[in-house]
């Protein structure tokens, strides 16, 4: 094998890798993380998440990723470490699926039906396919199958030309001399797992070692303790994933370690012991990709069925190996935006939103809390109204963060929208927050002067906070359910509340004027007036942002001009009946 074989081995090489890559992009985005949420909810019966890792891994091609999943699910919280055992195991038997396709390159016959089977025969006409797809379409979920299409097409083709560059390797005896030392089985393990810890896929590496079986010099002697360390070097991907986690995130990863680690040690151990009194005539033979297909999956379908019944341990295991220690602080906005879940940007974003859903409610705490304070002061409530500002602003820093990275993902049309609209309304819910602090601040001052509203000015306060309560409850609302028919009704709600700002200052002025009301009070309602209005403006902002994602826009100027031009009669109906139930005393 001369230095042009090297290169033409190594191109292979890139474009299986590459075509793996894409396959598994063009699945994950197929899928707009719906895989994730099974993963994260249906995992209370070891069983069903046995069942469920295989078949979410055998769909995105990668059980370092599941497992790489699983492990950001334990540090945030979602999951509990004994529900990934199931999932880790699962995921380990998912990922053989790549060798069962990888196998059909074998197939060898003169009847055309079965020769179309074998993927040299039909890939190109899916890569024509799909680079149509991806050339001609629009449409997200179109470019996803031409992904997928030209993905597993390159990866055919890189298995295939992998397989031409080492064929002349079979006249090689140095080339057969190296292979027979990998017969011993510690060798051989040490082979694979070093192989599979570079690359950091053990599909990838099964597939080289399918596509070596083409030199005719590789034996089951050889293959199968190969194959047991590529089980075991699989794990330095989420062993590395775990660095700077929760104590359970790194032992999830040590669950996997151990699983693979102790079911090779017994798959070994009874597999010699067996051959040391029978022959296996088989050993001794070349082995072929198909064959390579049946270890791989017969071995984790055995490690499962051994280990499964003793999750347990292996729980307890990960425990002694990463003891307890001093109580781990949980940050709640960074428990939900874990960096793992950006390899899966459609259920990041997902997280994105929950995260931002919370960030809501804290604001609209406090901003409840602060309007109490109007009526009846509490030293307690308005600390509790800093502190929740200021995890607000916590909030904000940690998804401006997690969205700016997730936006340099492959997201498609619709989720870009999403992520601009979260982007957007994080630094309404901020601005709002603050306008809380602002009227505590206002109630502190009255408290500790000893001032008072009279009793109109307080009616009047009252009817205005209340109308500035309900739009935010109702524009938060729109934006946890995106509900498009509802963000119609902030901005007639918006309208009154301007009205009412400007009736209460008059009234203040004509209460002035009688003197009723002193300056220094005057104020103060101005500064808390003021605060009400730049709230129901931030509301209005969230509500139209929400509509225009909804629609498929983004300009929510032309959308507010629109809205308040007179010429909507659903809004006009909306307007007066809010005015009517907002209507302050004559």
């Amino acid at each position: 094998m001369d230095i042009f074989g090297i290169l033409t081995f190594i191109g292979g090489l890139a474009m299986f890798l590459y075509g793996m890559s894409s396959m598994g992009d063009g699945l994950t985005k197929l899928s707009g993380g719906k895989l994730e949420h099974l993963l994260e909810k249906l995992t209370s019966n070891r069983l069903m998440a046995v069942l469920l890792g295989a078949g979410v891994t055998a769909v995105i091609q990668s059980s370092s990723a599941t497992t790489v999943m699983v492990v950001g699910f334990v540090n945030s919280g979602i999951m509990k470490l004994s529900q990934a055992v199931g999932i880790i195991m699962g995921a380990n038997i998912g990922t053989t699926i790549t060798s069962w396709i990888l196998s059909l390159t074998g197939i060898e016959s003169s009847n055309v039906f079965i020769k179309m089977l074998n993927p040299s025969s039909f890939s190109p006409i899916l890569a024509i396919i799909g680079v149509f797809l991806l050339m001609m379409s629009k449409n997200d979920k179109t470019k996803n199958i031409g992904t997928l299409l030209t993905g597993f097409s390159i990866l055919m083709f890189g298995m295939s030309t992998m397989s031409s560059a080492v064929s002349p390797l079979a006249d090689v005896p140095e080339f057969t001399g190296i292979l027979t030392k990998f017969s011993m089985p510690l060798l051989g393990v040490l082979a694979g797992a070093f192989l599979t810890a570079v690359i950091q896929s053990s599909s990838a590496s099964i597939g080289i070692l399918q596509a070596l079986c083409a030199t005719g010099s590789v034996s089951y002697a050889v293959a199968i303790p190969i194959i047991m360390g590529q089980n075991i070097g699989t794990c330095i991907t989420a062993l590395l994933s775990s660095i700077g986690t929760t104590r359970n995130a790194k032992r999830t990863a040590m669950v996997h370690l151990y699983f693979n680690v102790i079911g090779t040690l017994v798959f070994l151990v009874l597999f010699y012991g067996i051959t040391s009194f029978v022959h296996l005539p088989f050993l001794s033979e070349a082995a072929n990709a198909a064959g390579i297909a049946i270890i791989h999956s017969g071995f984790n379908i055995f490690a499962t069925l051994v280990l499964l019944p003793f999750g347990n341990g292996l729980v307890s295991l990960a425990k002694l190996t990463i003891p307890d220690g001093p109580e781990e602080k949980a940050d709640e906005a960074c428990q939900m935006l874990d960096r793992r879940f950006l390899d899966s940007p459609a259920f990041a974003l997902t997280q994105c939103k929950h995260a931002a859903a919370a960030m809501a409610d804290l604001t609209e705490q406090g901003l409840y809390k602060c309007i109490s304070l109007l009526n009846s002061y509490s030293s307690q409530t308005a600390e509790e109204v800093e502190t929740l500002e200021s995890r607000v602003d916590h909030y904000e820093d940690a998804l401006g963060t997690y969205l700016v990275q997730l936006s340099s993902k492959k997201l498609s049309r619709k989720d870009s929208q999403t992520l601009s609209m979260i982007l957007h309304c994080i630094g309404d819910f901020e601005r709002i927050s603050d306008h809380t602090v602002n009227v505590m601040q206002a109630a502190k001052e009255m408290h500790e002067k000893s001032l008072h509203f009279s009793d109109d000015a307080a009616e009047e306060l009252s009817i205005y906070g209340k109308a500035v309560e309900d739009i935010v409850t109702m524009s938060f609302q729109v934006f946890k359910d995106e509900d498009l028919p509802k963000s119609k009704q902030v901005e007639p709600l918006e309208q009154v509340i301007d009205g009412l700002n400007a009736q209460i200052k008059n009234n203040h002025i004509q209460r002035l004027q009688n003197g009723k009301c002193t300056i220094e009070l005057g104020f103060i309602l101005s500064d808390v007036m003021t605060d009400f209005e730049r709230v129901s403006d931030h509301c209005s902002n969230i509500a139209a942002c929400v509509s225009q994602v909804q629609n498929g826009g983004f300009d929510t100027h032309e959308y507010l001009r629109t809205m308040k031009s007179g010429t909507d009669i659903q809004f006009e109906k909306e307007y007066q009946a809010l005015t009517e139930k907002y209507r302050l005393p004559s």
